[in-house]
């Protein structure tokens, strides 16, 4: 084999083509999903200040924030389209990543002496790209006796502290916030290599980040239980007025289910991204949870048995909602179906009653219409018989031989057989 050096890889031609072929165009992106999030080198001891914004505007506003930091260094922007972005800053490292909903900034330094890294960017000049959704304070110390005494200053009634990494490390919190709002965590290692220790904090980073995240669902559960329950007891008083074949008033009925029904769909539509979403960051909880692969220190909660007594209940209350929102949704179907059937009946039975009305009213008019049509033959015969006599009197067309009297008497029949005859042809005619 060569001692040769490999030469650099292209990465656009790793990403264009394969061996001369052209690549698929949506592999350049699979591919780099995978390295998306680059796990940071850490050496202890260090401290690690993490906060999580809630970004609305999306990458657009990170990148304004990220510009102008870079311009403070005096280095270049990260890309537009970047979801993740590192950068020196005094005497550590600035590390941006961008997801879904949030966005996450992570300095990480040496140790000052209030505990706290020495020239953090989140002080004065830096401008927030949304409001804070998680925070955290993470100490990563040498486990000494001395170390090891730090454990005290957690809450003992909430305190988490176990072994990971087969005890080459201790992770310890009591999810309690220090006077700036964060999150309180330390992790004392023996053994651990850079790598490791960098995977390791954003593992129990990412545990308290996505757990806030998941919890954002309760709020909006508890606030929708109550609606729910008001629509559950509107429907059963609905149901209950249907049965009353006498007195009910089924328009009045139907306009009130589909008003129900519509604030139901709404409540529903707007709670489904987030109930989905805390679905999502209760399942990134458990598996980086089960990724720590724990063990108990005597007499102390794990991070896993604090978790699951606290955010079970609130998402088994989020799907109670959920399932009850879907539930409801289907019965309220139902009896707007039952109650559009009795609607519809009621409807054709008035048209069935409109068409016998109409029917009795055509009956009446064709009678009058006939009456009218024999009172037009008498009228019609009369007038053509006033005409013929007029005739008859005013010409000599007859001499002496028949009187006028007569020649008007003999068309009285003519007449009206004649103009009954039209009449009936006319008829027979628009028939």
């Amino acid at each position: 084999m060569s001692d040769k050096p490999a030469e650099p890889r292209d990465a656009s031609s790793l990403t264009g083509h394969v061996m001369g072929f052209p690549a698929y165009g949506g592999r350049s992106q699979a591919i780099g999903e995978v390295h998306s999030r680059p796990h940071p080198s850490i050496t202890q001891p260090r401290c690690l200040i993490q906060l999580a914004f809630m970004t609305d505007g999306g990458a657009t506003v990170d990148h304004a924030v990220l510009s102008e930091l870079s311009r403070r260094l005096g280095s270049a922007a990260p890309d537009r389209l970047a979801r993740h972005h590192a950068m020196n800053w005094g005497k550590g490292t600035l590390r941006w990543e961008r997801r879904t909903e949030f966005s996450t900034y992570l300095f990480e330094g040496p140790l000052g002496s209030d505990r706290s890294p020495e020239d953090t960017p989140f002080g004065k000049g830096f401008t927030p790209p949304g409001t804070v959704i998680s925070g955290i304070r993470l100490e990563i110390r040498k486990w000494t006796p001395a170390s090891e005494k730090l454990i005290g200053r957690f809450d003992a009634s909430s305190l988490c502290y176990s072994l990971v990494d087969n005890g080459k490390a201790a992770i310890v919190t009591d999810f309690r916030q220090d006077a700036d709002g964060l999150t309180r965590m330390l992790v004392l290692e023996r053994g651990l290599t850079p790598q490791r220790s960098g995977v390791l904090c954003q593992r129990i980073m990412d545990i308290e980040t996505y757990r806030t995240l998941a919890l954002l669902g309760l709020p909006l559960a508890q606030s929708l239980s109550v609606r729910v329950r008001r629509i559950e007891d509107r429907l059963v008083a609905i149901t209950a007025a249907m049965k009353a074949t006498a007195s009910r008033d089924n328009q009045a009925l139907l306009a009130e289910l589909t008003e129900l029904a519509a604030e139901l769909e709404a409540d529903a539509a707007a709670s489904l991204y987030r109930f989905g979403a805390s679905r999502a960051y209760d399942g990134i909880v458990a598996e980086r949870l089960l990724a720590l692969d724990e063990t108990a220190v005597p007499g102390n909660d794990t991070w896993a048995t604090f978790l699951q007594r606290r955010l079970a209940p609130a998402m088994r209350t989020c799907r109670s909602v959920e399932e009850r929102q879907a539930n409801l949704s289907r019965k309220l179907t139902r009896a707007t179906q039952l109650l559009r059937t009795w609607v519809d009946v009621e409807v054709e039975k008035q048209n069935r009653d409109l068409l016998a009305s109409m029917n009795d009213r055509a009956r009446l008019q064709l009678r009058l219409q006939q009456t009218v049509e024999g009172l037009s033959v008498a009228a019609v015969s009369y007038y053509v018989v006033g005409l013929i006599g007029y005739l008859a009197k005013g010409t000599s067309m007859f001499g002496k031989v028949v009187a006028p009297e007569l020649v008007t008497a003999v068309s009285v029949p003519v007449a009206v057989v004649v103009v009954w005859w039209m009449v009936r042809k006319a008829r027979r005619g628009h028939k």
